[in-house]
């Protein structure tokens, strides 16, 4: 069998997507969709397929899942849309802004028995796997305490500062989400602290730039998460989970392995550019993934569940820098 897939935005995480579904065993790139002629068109010119609007799309017989790339604010609509007319959704984090309206969103796709995955690619990274799996495996022991750190090299655009509802639903979800994963328990309470370091204009945006959070489970595991929107030296990307018998990471990926020593001391390549080149493997991955559930009929890896429970602790963080206390999640979803 052979997924085809419709892409539903054409901007730079859509082209992702679509790179990822056109080198995916069983995955074939029929459609993409953007209200911009000259997006569309790239992605057309690029995969060979055609362009059609959403609603053709949702009508095409010969499309079986879409992956939806679009801002924020159409997620859960499109969601709802292609729920409805039985195609598999894979859509972007997060579903939406507001958890009612994602509660809401999932309980339609409950009701149609759709198959929603959300793109917490991460899951998906190679390295993250094997860590995950020497978890599982026992090798730590008990997991304690998880440590996550995400800076990013430089700010994004203000026009999507101001559309991505701020650094703890847009960055920091990832993280959300990967914590999670890792602690193997649910998060009861998140206290957070944000500062505007790096550019005053976020600061008047409404938002933070410079962020550290603590999530804490019901037995007391922990996990601390920093995140940035600059780092001077890269994209930088590590993970460490502590438990009772050691301790497992994964360290930042340079341009190369090599490491030249010299009089003027050790140097090593720089660490990858950003988020396109680091987690390209991963993004592979996570549309095989989304293959092998179309294909199979398997449960969604990240489900919309996830989506929400990461948005949750989201919305934790900023109640918590807000009102200066620890916030316990079940403020937010009642």
């Amino acid at each position: 069998m052979t997924v085809s897939f419709a892409i539903l935005g054409a901007g730079r995480i859509g082209q992702v997507h679509a790179r990822a579904v056109s080198e995916t065993p069983g995955a074939t790139l029929a459609s993409v969709y953007d209200p911009l002629d000259a997006a569309a068109g790239s992605v057309r010119d690029a995969y060979g397929c055609d362009i059609r609007s959403i609603d053709e799309i949702a009508a095409s017989a010969d499309i079986d899942a879409v992956a939806i790339c679009t801002p924020t604010d159409t997620h859960a609509d499109l969601i709802e849309q292609f729920a409805r007319v039985g195609k598999a959704v894979f859509c972007e984090k997060p579903i939406d802004l507001s958890v009612a309206r994602v509660k809401a969103c999932l309980d339609v796709v409950e009701k149609t028995g759709a198959r929603l995955m959300i793109g917490f690619n991460r899951r998906f990274d190679p390295d993250f796997r094997a860590l995950k799996h020497s978890i599982d495996k026992g090798n730590v022991g008990k997991v304690e305490m998880v440590t996550i750190t995400s800076r990013d090299p430089g700010p994004p655009p203000m026009e999507y500062v101001r559309r991505s509802g701020g650094i703890f639903r847009d960055m920091t979800i990832h993280d959300f989400d990967l914590a999670r994963w890792l602690l193997g328990e649910e998060v009861q309470t998140v206290q957070a602290a944000g500062s505007v370091l790096v550019d005053p204009a976020i600061g008047a945006a409404g938002d933070y730039d410079s962020v550290n959070v603590i999530l804490k489970t019901a037995s007391g595991r922990q996990c601390t998460i920093t995140n940035s929107r600059r780092a001077s030296y890269g994209y930088d990307q590590r993970l460490e989970v502590h438990g009772s018998k050691g301790t497992v990471s994964v360290e930042n990926i340079h341009e190369s392995r090599i490491t030249l020593a010299s009089a003027q001391g050790y140097t090593r390549p720089p660490l990858l550019n950003f988020f396109l080149e680091r987690y390209m493997p991963a993004y592979k991955a996570e549309i095989a993934a989304l293959v092998e559930m179309v294909e199979t009929g398997a449960e969604p890896p990240t489900t919309g569940r996830d989506g929400l429970l990461a948005l949750a602790l989201a919305d934790a963080a900023v109640k918590s820098v807000e009102e200066g206390r620890v916030v316990s999640v079940g403020e937010i979803l009642g």
